[in-house]
């Protein structure tokens, strides 16, 4: 005889129900999460710390360069047909920037490259 309320599943098999519906999203998500954030920087979709100051001091020296490139060629505008050591010199002289006391040598290096292009 059925009392009219029978008990279809146990606490269980409802939970392993339930798991077996979100299982397939779950996994993704987590291989995602792992793989994603790996695969990006592999393609250099993300800026780390370390590049990011790199491009920053890059482009500092390039501006720099170009100002001591100019300031230089307002002293010797013929600074193209100088020799390496005195380009050198030249360079050394006006990669020199406001408030500080020396050169940087990469701003003094890329002014001596373009004070080697001919204008």
């Amino acid at each position: 005889m059925s009392t009219g309320y029978e008990k279809k599943s146990s606490v269980a098999d409802r939970l392993a129900d339930q798991w077996a519906a979100v299982k397939m999203p779950v996994f993704a998500f987590l291989i995602g999460a792992v793989v994603g954030p790996l695969f990006s920087n592999y393609m250099g979709w993300q800026v780390t710390h370390s590049r990011a100051e790199r491009e920053s001091h890059e482009s500092a020296v390039n501006q720099q360069a170009m100002i001591c490139a100019f300031n230089a060629r307002s002293e010797n505008d013929k600074a193209a047909t100088l020799g390496w050591s005195e380009r050198r010199a030249l360079a050394d002289k006006y990669a020199v920037m406001p408030g500080r006391d020396a050169a940087d040598s990469g701003v003094a290096s890329a002014c001596s490259d373009l004070l080697a292009k001919p204008v």
